[in-house]
């Protein structure tokens, strides 16, 4: 067993063999002519067999065994560097596992047409997709749970987790549609304080809506609360009262097939940022690097999966 030569031994041998003169084999691989000579010295002493006769001033010639053993020498190689190749196109291949974390009030819109359309194109891929709320997501990507998180920059104090804005969501209010407020075009947030609001009750996302009437210097009436945005939705719906959001599905319904209806706010209040985070301190496998392109190329101002723009629509639907 061969356990003393390198592989770059064997290739000065090659060259030695094929230029047929151990200074030209130094100026063509641009190596000293002292390298060549010891490894054919280092693999001759191995092998127990002289592979070249040297000529004084006329170079080298190869033995008859010389001829045999560099023949296998060069398969060798070949099959050596074959490894490379086989790793490079492994990492380059888009496969293995990818778990995406999503933040709850997202995930039945903007996750299936991306976490289940990048497996159909990627049929090497393995995806498990997570909910949470932000909180639990940023946990996640800490102990390694969740590879890419798509949230909101709730909080962008976290000095260990990298975020990308993808797309700028604006708040608007949600009402029945036979509320008074339905005809109108715009409300604000000083006409909403005085009415009953059904909150979105999530960590942060519950601080996110309430430091909006902070702003305005008034309180909210707060008749009714959830964590499940289709709850929250529904209880609109059914004239509980307004609520605050971000996300526009598609579908202008409850899940109980009541009409709902978007109103603008009026004033300057600050969008949520729907993006991608990450550990910072870890460079994205490639499989992870490739499916944030792909939510790169489908999250924008104008188009969200699941969801209606707010740069494609009108404020009202």
């Amino acid at each position: 067993m061969l356990t003393r030569l390198t592989f770059r031994q064997l290739e000065y041998c090659v060259a030695a063999g094929e230029f047929g003169s151990i200074a030209e084999a130094a100026e063509r691989i641009h190596v000293s002519a002292s390298s060549i000579s010891a490894a054919i010295t280092q693999v001759e002493s191995e092998l127990s067999a002289a592979l070249f006769v040297r000529h004084h001033g006329q170079g080298l010639s190869l033995t008859p065994v010389g001829v045999d053993v560099l023949k296998e020498i060069r398969s060798l190689l070949d099959h050596a560097a074959s490894l490379y190749d086989i790793a490079k196109s492994s990492q380059n291949s888009v496969r293995g596992p990818l778990r995406v974390g999503c933040f709850t009030t997202l995930a039945a819109m903007v996750a299936p047409e991306l976490c289940q359309g990048f497996a159909r194109a990627h049929p090497g891929v393995d995806v498990t997709q997570v909910e949470d709320h932000h909180e639990g997501l940023v946990e996640r990507l800490r102990h390694a749970q969740i590879d890419v998180a798509i949230t909101y920059d709730l909080n962008t104090a976290e000095p260990d987790i990298s975020f990308e804005p993808l797309a700028s969501l604006p708040p608007f209010a949600i009402v029945s549609e036979s509320d008074p407020l339905a005809q109108q075009a715009t409300t604000t947030i000083k006409e909403l304080a005085a009415r009953p609001m059904v909150l979105l009750d999530l960590p942060l996302s519950r601080e996110y809506f309430l430091s909006m009437f902070r702003e305005a210097g008034v309180a909210p009436l707060v008749g009714a609360r959830s964590g499940s945005p289709d709850v929250v939705r529904s209880l609109v719906a059914n004239g509980v009262g307004y609520s605050l959001a971000n996300v526009r599905p598609r579908a202008a319904h409850s899940l109980d097939g009541k009409r709902i209806v978007n109103v603008q706010l009026k004033g300057k209040h600050r969008p949520m940022q729907l993006g991608l985070a990450w550990l910072k301190q870890e460079k994205p496998r490639h499989v992870v690097e490739a499916f944030m392109h792909r939510c790169r190329s489908f999250i924008s101002n104008e188009y969200i999966p699941g969801m209606t723009a707010p740069g494609s629509h009108p404020d009202k639907t």
